[in-house]
């Protein structure tokens, strides 16, 4: 019987408040109840992994639980045929492992969904896939977290139909900032008619060939199914209804990610926006003409202060200027097949995208009050310092820096986890058993 059994037996035993209290919990009526002795890491995507690889680095074992059945569920299944990594493959890269050499700068999807399968494998990190998490607790009566799983289906790594009961000492947010689709409310959504999907169920312009289709949101993914939309001869119009910075993907020569993040580390973050605006607009002329304001603050301040991400042109600017893209303000309403918009013109449709972005789910599985936000789900301390919890509770994935967040906090949960883990190691017996990878 391994450590936390034994603890389990002496509560049982000399505790009646303790009894009483698991009579009036789920704890024992699970269908299957498992104790990890290293961490739980709710979500198998980038982050997930990433964390996980740090600390198998490090001797320490743990459980990734993915409610859905692959690795990168968002990359492989919710994610049109055309993307490509936005940034540079060098800023993208996961801890101790690089791309391959021969990728392109920016590669396509299939080629970073095979570097993330290839990462798990050099890491042995084996996802219990279909375990949904429904909920999370610690229990301070055990000093312990419980998270509690629903398999989705019978015949998965998750052991059927049921539901599992995970005890551990930490647990690993890693389910990110896009696990649900944001859908804006629309008046008269239900009387357009017409096709209306969000950018998660888009694969390709190929089914709107001939249509006319409006794309709701101007960010990257908005920005690129419009381009898409116009190579496969349909009739893309683009709702912008904030300001947006435009930014051409590469500027002298470089990456414009990679020369901000040259230029930042010798002149202020202000100077570094000027340098950045003037050269735009040498490139890519004044944005306004084309009803694309920017705002006031520059693009490397306004991510850092609200986590909104400027547009890296691919070409969409170009079919704008070209009128092969027609740019509208804010929806006000929606008619049969007709779209009214907050300055009172009216346009047909047969087809509307909604690229609304995505947002955090941890609220809905997570009960506890300090270090996410019930409004957002994100971890209510800023970066660098949204990444530890109290009793045993990490974040990763969520500091809106993208890769190069995610890999630097996995580098310092896992760290910190290790240092617990020798800790604790002096003190209690090696387990006999364990579950954990």
């Amino acid at each position: 019987m391994d450590f936390y059994l034994r603890e389990i037996e002496g509560k049982r035993t000399h505790d009646p408040l303790f009894v009483e209290e698991m009579k009036t919990t789920s704890f024992w009526s699970s269908s299957r109840c498992v104790y990890v002795p290293g961490p739980v890491i709710v979500g198998a995507g980038p982050s997930g992994l990433a964390v996980a690889a740090c600390l198998k680095e490090k001797g320490v074992p743990s459980v990734v639980l993915e409610r859905s059945n692959c690795i990168a569920s968002l990359w492989q299944l919710k994610t049109y045929d055309r993307l490509r990594l936005h940034l540079p493959k060098q800023f993208c890269e996961l801890p101790f492992r690089s791309f391959p050499s021969d990728f392109p700068t920016y590669p396509t999807k299939r080629q970073f969904v095979q570097y993330l399968e290839d990462y798990a494998r050099s890491f042995d990190i084996r996802p219990r896939f279909n375990e949904a998490v429904s909920r999370a607790e610690y229990d301070p009566t055990l000093g312990f977290w419980r998270v509690r799983t629903k398999h989705a289906n019978s015949g998965s790594s998750g052991g059927g139909e049921g539901s599992t009961e995970y005890v551990c000492r930490w647990v690993i947010a890693a389910t990110g900032e896009n696990a649900e689709t944001l859908v804006p409310e629309i008046e008269g959504i239900g009387e357009f008619g017409g096709t209306i999907k969000h950018t998660s169920l888009y694969k390709s312009g190929r089914e709107f060939r001939g249509k006319r289709v409006l794309v709701v949101g101007c960010g990257n993914s908005g920005m690129e199914v419009c381009l898409d939309l116009c190579n496969n001869n349909a009739s893309p119009a683009l709702v912008v209804r904030d300001k947006v910075h435009i930014l051409p993907r590469e500027m002298l020569g470089k990456s414009t990610f990679g020369l901000s993040m040259w230029l930042i580390k010798w002149l202020p973050m202000r100077l570094v926006d000027r340098f950045l605006l003037i050269v735009s607009r040498l490139i890519l002329g004044d944005t306004s003409h084309f009803g694309l304001d920017r705002p006031t603050l520059g693009p490397l301040e306004l991510k850092n202060l609200s986590g909104k991400t400027p547009v890296l042109d691919v070409g969409t600017l170009a079919k704008i200027k070209s009128g092969d893209i027609q740019v509208f303000p804010g929806i006000k309403r929606l008619k049969r097949h007709t779209v009214e918009f907050v300055n009172g013109r009216t346009e047909k449709f047969d087809a509307i995208i909604l690229a609304t972005g995505y947002r955090s789910n941890v609220p809905s599985w997570l009960k506890e009050e300090e270090m996410f936000s019930k409004e957002d789900g994100l971890p209510r301390r800023p970066f660098p310092n949204g990444w530890k919890g109290e009793c045993g509770l990490y974040a990763v994935g969520f500091t809106k820096r993208g890769l190069l967040g995610a890999s630097m906090d996995a580098a310092r949960i896992a760290e910190d986890i290790e240092r617990c883990w020798k800790a604790e190691a002096k003190h209690t017996m090696p387990f006999s058993t364990s579950l954990a990878s």
